[in-house]
C-alpha cells in the first residue's frame, strides 16, 4: 500500500508561481473563491455564504495534510509569496491502488493566463516522483471545456464518462474522468 509524508511540507516553483501551503491569511481568497457562483459553476459543491464556510474548507484541507491524506496548495506570484491566485492539489489519494486525483482552482482574474497548464506538470512530476502514484485522475463537469483543454494539453486521456452519476442542487449531473499514467510522461 501507497504511504507518504508531507512533513515538512513540500513548496513547488514554477517560472511564474510559488505553489505553498495554505495558510489561515488566504481564508479570505478562499471565500472570495469559493462564494463566487462563476468559479464554482461546475463544481457541485455549496457556496461558501460566510467566511466561516471558507474556514471550514480551510480545516478541511489543513487536516489532509496533517494525516498525509491528500494535499492542495495555495498558488502564489513567484514574487509575491504570500499571494493567492487560487489552489492546486492532489486532494484526494486512493492509497491502495496509487492513483491521486487532481483538483484546481482559480480566482477569475487568473483565468485564462496559462496558470493551470504552467502548475499541472509540476504537480505531476510532484505525484509521479515523488508520492510514487502509478495514476492521476481529474473529474469534470463535460461542459467545463477550459478544464478539459488544459488536461488534454497536460497529457490527461478520457477515461470514462458517467451520465447522472452525482444528484446536486436537484439535479443528476453527469461527470467525465481524465486519467494519465507515469508511464504515459516519464
Amino acid at each position: 500500500m501507497l504511504e507518504i509524508n508531507l512533513t515538512p511540507f513540500p513548496v513547488l516553483k514554477s517560472d511564474r508561481f510559488t505553489l505553498r501551503r495554505v495558510t489561515r491569511d488566504d481564508v479570505p481568497g478562499i471565500y472570495n473563491m469559493r462564494s463566487n457562483p462563476e468559479v464554482m459553476r461546475f463544481i457541485p459543491r455549496p457556496l461558501s455564504q460566510t467566511p466561516a464556510d471558507a474556514e471550514a474548507v480551510f480545516n478541511m484541507m489543513d487536516e489532509k495534510i496533517e494525516q498525509n491524506a491528500g494535499l492542495n496548495w495555495a498558488i502564489a506570484l513567484r514574487e509575491q509569496p504570500e499571494s493567492f491566485l487560487g489552489v492546486i492539489g492532489i486532494f484526494r489519494i486512493d492509497f491502495d491502488n496509487y492513483r491521486g486525483e487532481l483538483g484546481y482552482m482559480l480566482l477569475p482574474e487568473h483565468w485564462n493566463k496559462g496558470v493551470v497548464s504552467e502548475l499541472i506538470p509540476i504537480i505531476l512530476q510532484f505525484g509521479f516522483k515523488t508520492l510514487n502514484l502509478h495514476s492521476i485522475e481529474a473529474i469534470i463537469d463535460p461542459g467545463n471545456h477550459a478544464s478539459r483543454r488544459v488536461l488534454e494539453k497536460s497529457g490527461f486521456r478520457q477515461e470514462a464518462y458517467f451520465r447522472e452519476n452525482c444528484f446536486w442542487d436537484g439535479q443528476f449531473l453527469d461527470a467525465v474522468v481524465f486519467s494519465v499514467l507515469e508511464k504515459d510522461l516519464f
